[in-house]
Order: C-alpha cells, then structure tokens, then sequence
C-alpha cells in the first residue's frame, strides 16, 4: 500500500468538491496522474493487487476530504471566494513549469503539439462563459431521481479525471451539485450510493479511453493536459478584487498557493 497516497487524496478531494477546480489537475501536480490513470486501467486485469494499493489510499484520502471538507469548502466559498479561488488559482500557475518540463516540451513539442494545445485552453476557457444553476436541493427522491444522480456521478467523475474540467462543475450545469453536497452532509446514504456508483463506473471508463490516448499518443496528449490546465485559469479565475483588505488576503493565498505548488513541485517531481 502506497500511504503516501492519503494525502494527495486529501488535496483531490478538497479539489472535487470546489466548482471550477479539477481533481484531475491536482493530480497532474502531485506527478501522479499518469499513474492514475494505469491505475484505474489496470483494475480488471492480472496485476489487479498491485494497483489496488496504489488507489486504495488515494480514495481513502479523497472521501475522507470530501466529508471532512465539504462544510469547510461551503464556508470559505460563502465568506471569502475571491481569496480561495486565488489560492487555487497560484496553485494552477505554480505546477504549469513542472508540467512543460515533465513533458519535455522544448525537445519534444512541434506545431500539432502547440495547436493541441491551444485547442485544450479553449475548449475550458470557454466554460468561464456559463452561468450554472445551483438548483434547489431534490427533496422528493424518486426511481427517475436516481436515474439522474447516476448519469450525473457518471458525467462527473469523467469530468473530474480529466485535467482543467471540473466534475464539481459539471453537476452544477446539470442542476444537482446542491443536492450531492447536501446528501454528503446530512449522510444520506441512498444518494451518497448511487452517485458513487455512478462516479466509479465513470471512472473506470473515461481512464481506458485516457490510457489509450497516453499510451499511444503521449506528446499530444500532454500538450492537451497542459491546456486543459491553462484554460482553467479562465474558469477559476474570479476577477480582480475591489476592496483593499480583500484584495491583500487575495495576494496573500495567491501566493500561498504559489508557494504549495513550488513545494509539491519539488517533492513530487524529483528526478
């Protein structure tokens, strides 16, 4: 068992659940995300032990931040969103060195590479142009219901592995984010069941068809993760702020995140 792996869960999962930031792209931070994905692949095949101890942990961390955190992440987005999504904001810009040189782009990046990429930062900016609707909080649970929060774990966690998409915001522009977060709280475990069923065979799928992409198109695929990552700076982005103690605590956790991203860095990217 990789242990080491509960705390990079714990980062993911404070991820997941903020609207705008992607697990996926925490994980391409910690180093992992290849990883990851062979990971999940691997789950149905011979080497099946191997890679159960290496996701055992990470979803251990993620659940445990997930509801841990989900009141805590509520709380800082209800009192101060502009300084917390400059927090994750610094944490995007401060991996994005890692990332060019884990792929090598200097040596290894031509033109298709560099269009891939710009397709990649267009593709999640232009998210930054919906306006979700939260939703009211589904109360009246019916079979169709749970139809619902199954295609919708499911849309999410294909969502959430991929780098700059965020599952979180996916569910709010399917109308049940207020509802999955409202279960998690209250420990209502029928939703909490099937939107996590919905999420595992979500991400069961989506990592074959990432593994597929990594291991047979490695270069154009990194240089699609790196402008997914990019163009999440648009969606996280809350603008600038106006008040001069709000716009110090934005500098403050901007740079905070920053400096967690250059620590990470260092750690997770050692040669």
């Amino acid at each position: 068992m990789e242990w080491k792996n509960i705390y990079r869960g714990l980062l993911m999962g404070a991820s997941d659940v903020i609207p705008g930031v992607s697990g996926g792209t925490i994980a391409v931070l910690l180093g992992i995300y290849d990883r990851l994905i062979a990971a999940l692949n691997g789950l149905f095949s011979k080497d099946w032990k191997k890679h159960l101890g290496f996701i055992i942990p990470l979803g251990i961390g993620v659940v445990t931040a997930i509801f841990l955190l989900a009141n805590l992440i509520e709380w800082l987005f209800e009192h101060y969103p502009g300084p917390t999504q400059f927090f994750f904001l610094g944490l995007i810009l401060g991996v994005l060195p890692y990332l060019f040189h884990k792929a090598d782009a200097k040596q290894t990046f031509k033109m298709k590479h560099i269009l891939l990429l710009v397709i990649g930062i267009i593709l999640v900016a232009s998210m930054a142009f919906f306006n979700p609707n939260e939703g009211a909080v589904i109360e009246n649970v019916t079979g169709s219901t749970y139809v619902l929060l199954f295609f919708s774990g499911f849309i999410g966690s294909s969502a959430m592995i991929i780098p700059g998409i965020s599952g979180s915001f996916m569910l709010l522009l399917i109308g049940v984010y207020t509802t999955i977060i409202s279960a998690i709280s209250n420990l209502q475990l029928d939703i909490i069941a099937v939107t996590g069923l919905g999420i595992a065979v979500g991400l069961v799928v989506m990592s074959k068809v990432i593994n597929f992409f990594l291991t047979n198109y490695f270069t154009g695929t990194f240089a699609v993760i790196i402008g997914l990552v990019i163009g999440s700076i648009f969606v996280v982005f809350p603008g600038w702020p106006t008040g001069t103690s709000l716009l110090l605590l934005s500098v403050v956790t901007f740079g905070a995140g920053l400096f967690v991203a250059y620590i990470l860095g260092r750690v997770e990217y050692k040669e």
